[in-house]
Order: structure tokens, then C-alpha cells, then sequence
């Protein structure tokens, strides 16, 4: 970073935000600690020792007096600017914090407090100590690799578990024990970090990425004096879903074939699902804390992003840039990563897994679809004109600047026009006695829904959607029918959705084994942007 000047605006006798608090260090050797709510920032002893005089009694001579003859009037002049462009003192015109229990994290995390744990966490510190010991982590250890190796042994039953329908009771257990699990999860977390002497400042559930979660605020990790107990810390959660899907997975192998099996299976998968998607360095979730905290580098995802993009800027518009991780070489790809992560959870993961699910209920749900999609457009339009924005702050000519813009736009206007993809729409079918509809809850249009077209009849499955069937339509005359919430749902039930849904006749050219399940229109290949303008606008709208 470029070295700043003093800052003129600094108050004549400063002093320390609300709530901002300056901590010793924890351990010999190591740093002093700035708090502000919500942030740590490891100072050394002068600095600390400037912040804790600054109670808006002294002015800068008395203070310069008091800190030592070190101390010069431009060293203290700059070192407090450093505080003040980092929110640290009072201006005097922001108001009183008030305890915010929802706060939006860009880009795309929103967290709801619902609880404020540390008095509950010190009356279990006892226990904490007892769970601490060694033999436990053995016993966890054993389970969570000993279900492993259950699921392995039974991978078929597994794969045909996955791929089909659960009973609604199954259904409605798994998804109470899993939240449950995360739960305990996010505990964990805190039981770790209370154990070593800091405080979990709030808990709560969250939208991270439009996916649902619940989050622990361990950033008080940040003065343990450790680097090891930081990444126990963070490694406390995925280790907890670890053992709790490793003990349903044993259980499961000595439970005969019941649907108490079943959901142990479920369950099992699913928690060592999420417990290595937790682990993932590239957005902020326990691997990545994990990593920060080895590494000793405070904000080393940002950083590292803000890394990549001037390495991009500089690539599309030149200009001169100052690395923010010179000592970290692979800093960029990195940061890369990072800010593609994301796009791919959402883009990929979520929409392949929650796509179908969503249209089939309608316009909420292909609404619902059209807001994810713009917000990641949204996100990478905003990503461009950042690194544009800074490549000309950098010297970047702005001739380049210019063409660059008009060769991006012209590379996405041809990929819009020119790359083809396989255009279908999803709703679900019901077969009985011989006879099958086609359920759709919202109009496809004429070019999609006529006679003839080809229809996949998939099994409805919790993570996998098995082709179990063909058919074509064979009429285009809509009719209103009841169909069971199982056409819609991946769940066995003959409880019916509410109202009812357009039903189309469809002539069965593969019979499916099922009674109902998830329907896909062929409707052959559009280019991309009619395929994304088809798919999310026209649906909604």
C-alpha cells in the first residue's frame, strides 16, 4: 500500500469509538489486540499504547508527552489518521451502535442474531475441559472414519437411497436432525473457542449465497495467541457433522431394512456432504478460517481477491498496482478462485439442485430463479467496471480502458447469439392405470408444449434424478387435475397439493416404475441468451 498522508480531519482531542477496546496480548510474544465490534486489528505495543490514552482528555502535545520522546508530531499525526480511517475514532458524528441482530455481508450473506451465547457457553466451560481430553478425540475420530468406511460397504443401497423418493416422515425427520446437526455445529465452534479463553459473540441463522445456514461469530479467535487453537477453533464444526454422520452411518449397518434406515443413510451422506463443503478454502466458512489462521494473515480471502483483481486489471488495461500478499506467490490464483467460488455455488450447485424444484411451484419459484440469476450478473457487471475503475485510477490509458469494454461486450454479445444449449422445461407427471399427465404450473408457450414433443419421466430423487421413462405429449388441451405433493416434492406421500395444476395427456413410449415424479420437456437447443431469457425472464414474467 502507498504510504498516507496525515490526516488534517483528525479531532483535536481524540478518542477511541464506542465499543472499540484495546486488548493486551494473550501470550508472551504476541501482539496487542484493537477491537471494534464485529473486527481485530494486532498492533504492536506503541500503537496500543497511543490507542489506550486516547480518552478525549489530551490533545496531540499532551499525548506526544505522554507516549515519549519517540514520539514526533508527524508520527503521531499519521498514526492516529491510521485509526481514524479505520473507524477507530469518534468523529463525532456517527450515532450509538445498537445491537444489530440482522446485517448483510456482501456479497450475498445475510445473518440474523438470535442469540447472544457467551453467558451460557462460561456456565459449560466444565464440561468443555472434560471433552477436551485426549481419549475423545480418539473416540471421534474413530467414529467419523468408521462411517466412512459403513458408507463404502453399503454404496449401493446409498446410491439407490439418494436417487428416489423418501417416505414424508423420513423426509421431515432428516431435514429436523440435519438443521439440528448444524446446530450443534455451530456450538461447537463456540465450545472450542470458550475453552481456550475468548467469547462467541453471536449466533444465528443465515442466507449465505441464497443457500440456508447457521453461523457462530468466532472472531474473538483472533486473540488467542496460537495459531493452533485458532484453527481448532474453526475445524470444531465440520469435525461435529463428522462424527454425527459417522455414527449414523454404523448405526445404519446394524439397523435392518426400515425406513429408520433409510434416514440414517440420508443423513449420513448429507452431513459428510456439507461438513467437506465446509472445509473448502474459497469462501468465508470454516476451511478458509482454518487457513487464515495457520497462515497468521488476517484478511487473507479479501486480500487475496483484491490481488486478482488488479493482476486482471492490469492484464486488460495496464497500469502500475502494489501487491497487498507480496510474500504469498500464489496469492492470485487464489484470490481467483475466490471470486469465482461463489458463481459456481450459486450458478451451478444451487440452481442445478433447487432449478427444477423452483419452477415447479410456480411463479414464486421461477421468480425466486430470475432474482439469483440477475444478482450474479449483477455481480460480475460490478466486478468489470471495479477493475475499470482502479486500472484508471492505476494510469491505465483510457483509450484501452475503451476498447476493452466495447471487445468485452462484443465477446458476450457473441456468446449470447452464437453458443447453442439444450433448452428444456422441467414440471412433473403422474402415471396410473395406464393413463399420464403431464403437471405444469405455469405456461412453457406453444413452442415447447406441442404434440409430439419429447418427455423425460425422471425419478424424483433427494440428490439424484434417475431417467426412469419416456413419453411424448399427446395433446396440447389443458385440463385442471389434483396430484399428490410427491409429483412436485422428492417425498412418498398420497397427501395432495393444494388447488390444483394443469394437466396434460402424455403417451407413455417407456413405462417408469413409478407413479409420479419430475417431468422434462426436449425442447431442443436455443443460443444462450434466448436459452436465459426463456428459462428466467419470460417464465417469470
Amino acid at each position: 500500500m502507498l504510504r498516507q498522508e496525515p490526516d488534517p480531519a483528525v479531532p483535536a482531542r481524540p478518542r477511541l469509538a464506542e465499543g472499540v477496546q484495546v486488548h493486551p496480548p494473550s501470550a508472551e510474544g504476541a501482539l496487542w489486540i484493537i477491537e471494534r465490534p464485529g473486527s481485530y486489528m494486532r498492533v504492536g505495543a506503541d500503537l496500543a499504547k497511543l490507542a489506550g490514552a486516547l480518552d478525549g482528555a489530551r490533545d496531540h502535545a499532551q499525548l506526544q508527552s505522554y507516549l515519549g520522546a519517540q514520539w514526533t508530531g508527524e508520527s503521531l499525526a499519521y498514526a492516529l489518521g491510521q485509526l481514524k480511517r479505520a473507524g477507530l475514532l469518534d468523529d463525532g458524528l456517527r450515532k450509538p451502535r445498537r445491537v444489530r441482530w440482522v446485517k448483510y455481508v456482501p456479497p450475498l450473506t445475510l445473518q440474523v442474531t438470535l442469540l447472544r451465547p457467551d453467558r451460557l457457553l462460561t456456565a459449560c466451560a466444565p464440561l468443555f475441559a472434560a471433552l477436551a481430553k485426549r481419549g475423545w478425540g480418539l473416540v471421534a475420530a474413530v467414529l467419523a472414519l468408521g462411517g466412512l468406511a459403513g458408507l463404502a460397504l453399503m454404496s449401493g443401497t446409498l446410491i439407490d437411497t439418494l436417487s428416489g423418493p423418501l417416505p414424508m416422515p423420513v423426509y421431515a425427520g432428516v431435514a429436523v436432525a440435519t438443521y439440528a446437526v448444524i446446530v450443534l455445529h455451530e456450538f461447537a465452534h463456540a465450545a472450542v473457542l470458550t475453552y481456550y479463553g475468548g467469547r462467541a459473540n453471536r449466533m444465528g441463522f443465515m442466507l449465505l449465497y441464497l443457500l440456508p445456514a447457521f453461523f457462530c461469530d468466532v472472531s474473538d479467535g483472533w486473540r488467542l495467541a496460537e495459531r493452533r487453537q485458532r484453527v481448532r477453533v474453526a475445524l470444531a464444526g465440520a469435525a461435529t457433522q463428522f462424527v454425527a454422520a459417522g455414527s449414523a452411518s454404523l448405526a445404519a449397518l446394524f439397523t435392518p431394512g426400515s425406513d429408520l434406515r433409510t434416514g440414517l443413510l440420508v443423513f449420513s451422506a448429507l452431513n459428510y456432504g456439507s461438513g467437506l463443503l465446509n472445509l473448502l478454502p474459497f469462501i468465508k466458512l470454516d476451511g478458509y478460517l482454518a487457513l487464515m489462521s495457520h497462515l497468521d494473515i488476517p484478511d487473507l480471502r479479501k486480500r487475496a481477491m483484491i490481488d486478482a483483481r488488479r493482476y486482471t486489471a492490469k492484464l486488460l488495461f495496464g497500469g502500475r498496482y502494489e501487491r497487498e500478499l507480496p510474500q504469498v506467490r500464489w496469492a492470485v490464483p487464489y484470490g481467483l478462485a475466490c471470486q469465482l467460488f461463489p458463481i459456481y455455488l450459486v450458478g451451478g450447485l444451487a440452481l442445478s439442485l433447487w432449478g427444477d424444484l423452483l419452477q415447479s411451484f410456480g411463479v414464486a419459484g421461477t421468480v425466486a430463479l430470475l432474482v439469483v440469476v440477475g444478482l450474479l450478473i449483477g455481480r460480475l457487471c460490478h466486478g468489470f467496471v471495479v477493475r475499470m475503475r482502479e486500472a484508471r485510477q492505476a494510469g491505465a490509458p483510457a483509450w484501452r480502458a475503451a476498447l476493452v469494454t466495447l471487445a468485452v461486450a462484443g465477446g458476450v454479445a457473441a456468446l449470447l447469439a452464437l453458443v447453442q444449449v439444450p433448452y428444456s422445461v422441467s414440471g412433473g407427471y403422474r402415471y396410473h392405470a395406464g393413463r399420464a399427465d403431464l403437471v405444469l404450473t405455469t405456461d412453457p408457450g406453444p413452442d415447447v408444449l406441442k404434440t409430439g414433443a419429447t418427455v423425460r419421466l425422471l425419478r424424483n430423487g433427494v440428490v439424484f434424478k434417475e431417467r426412469v421413462g419416456t413419453a411424448r405429449i399427446a395433446g396440447t388441451q389443458a385440463r385442471e387435475i389434483s396430484v399428490p405433493v410427491s409429483v412436485l416434492l422428492p417425498v412418498r406421500t398420497d397427501r395432495e397439493l393444494p388447488g390444483t395444476v394443469s394437466g396434460y395427456p402424455l403417451e407413455v413410449t417407456t413405462a417408469p416404475p413409478d407413479s409420479q415424479g419430475v417431468a422434462r420437456i426436449e425442447a431442443g437447443h436455443r443460443p444462450l441468451g434466448v436459452w436465459l431469457y426463456r428459462t428466467y425472464v419470460s417464465a417469470a414474467w
